[in-house]
This record gives structure tokens, sequence and C-alpha cells, in this order.
């Protein structure tokens, strides 16, 4: 036990964010609340502030990832991972839903518009960011759990998850505590949507663009950061 927890610590902390990323990333979060406090001074409105809550939903998933590389142990109990794994899944879509607070743009003429579309596309940037991290940081570890090789066969399920969870969230209104206050209604409208999906085109339009998109999205990403080593 203490050899594997040896091991698994060197080998997935060669895989945790680098210094540099997470000084990059409280810089570009700063910038964030920057634009958001200019723009809540300026109109003395807190149009927007909505923006923060989402962004902390998008860090959750990404700081449950971040512990589990500094902490295998943690992987080692099955209860335990397990229980953190659902706890991932039912965030992490958060990382990516922001992207659709672009609707929101159009709501206020109180300061220019390219103004509102810096502010909206900086927050949904960070959170693509943590959520392309957190994706990766569990990849690895999924994989050093099953072993396997096509990465598709972990990231593709999980897109689909995401999108139908940016889905969930934008046009059914719910999110990741409705899992807790409201199961069954929940449960209910995502079984309407899966098993009678011609009722449904739409929403299944959008659910598997975004899981093209955001799987394309993630291994650019992924194949960028080793072109440039």
């Amino acid at each position: 036990m203490t050899q594997f927890i040896r091991l698994s610590s060197r080998w997935l902390n060669n895989y945790a964010p680098k210094l540099e990323i997470h000084r990059l990333l409280i810089t570009s979060v700063g910038f964030c609340f920057l634009l958001l406090m200019a723009r809540i001074v300026y109109t003395g409105k807190l149009m927007f502030a909505f923006l923060v809550w989402n962004l902390f939903l998008a860090f959750v998933p990404y700081f449950l990832s971040y512990q589990l590389t500094k902490r295998p142990w943690w992987i080692e109990s099955k209860w335990k991972f397990a229980l953190l794994f659902f706890a991932w899944l039912l965030f992490i879509p958060n990382s990516f839903y922001i992207l659709t607070d672009l609707f929101h743009l159009y709501d206020s003429h109180s300061v220019p518009r390219w103004y509102d579309l810096l502010l909206i596309i900086s927050f949904a940037w960070n959170a693509l960011i943590m959520g392309i991290m957190s994706v990766r940081q569990m990849e690895k570890i999924i994989g050093t759990i099953w072993l396997y090789k096509f990465e598709g066969l972990f990231v593709f399920p999980i897109m689909w998850l995401n999108s139908l969870g940016v889905y969930i969230g934008r046009y059914m209104r719910f999110n990741s505590w409705d899992v807790i206050s409201n199961p069954f209604q929940l449960v209910a409208d995502i079984c309407n949507v899966l098993f009678h999906p011609f009722n449904y085109i739409n929403a299944w339009g959008m659910i598997m663009s975004f899981t093209f998109f955001l799987s394309i999205f993630y291994m650019t990403i992924k194949r960028m950061s080793r072109a440039v080593r």
C-alpha cells in the first residue's frame, strides 16, 4: 500500500497543473472581477454579478479533481473515490454552462456592447480553462484505474454528459443542487428527453452539437500542449 501511494503520488503529480498556470489563472480571474466591479461602479447596478457564482460553480470540479491528484490514497479508497467522482460529475457541466451566458449579451444597454461581450467571454474563458484542466486531470486518474488506450472512451461520454447538463441548466432551469433538493422532477424531465428523443429534436441537436464541439475543443487543447513541448 505504501509503495502504491508513493508511486501514484509521483506519477500523478507530474500531471498536476503547473504553478505558473495557477498564477495565470488567478490573474485572469482577477481581470474578470475588475471588469465586473468597473461595470457595477459605472452603472450602479449588480447586473452580471451572477457570473461570480457561475464561475465559483465552475471552480468546484476543478478543485475536486486537483485534490485527487494531490491525494492518491483517496483514489485507492473505492468508496471515497466513487463519492468524489460522482460529485465531480454533478459539477463539471458548470464549467461549460457559462458559455451560454452569452445569451445575456443583449439584456442591457447601460454600457457599450463590446464591454459586456468582453466581460462575459472573460468569465467563460476562465470557466472553460478550469473545466478542460479538470477533465484532463480526471482522465489521467481514470486512465490509471481502467488502463484504457482510446481517449474517446472517456472524453466523448463526459462531454456528452456536460452537454446534457448545459441543456438541463439553460432550458430546464435545473442546477447541480437539484439532485438533492428536487431529484424526482429532475430525473423525470431527464427521462423525457432521453426516452422521447423525437419530442426533443432541438434539445438533441444542441446536446450533440455541444458534445462534438467540446470534445474537439478539449482534444485540440490537449494536442497543442504536447506540440509546444
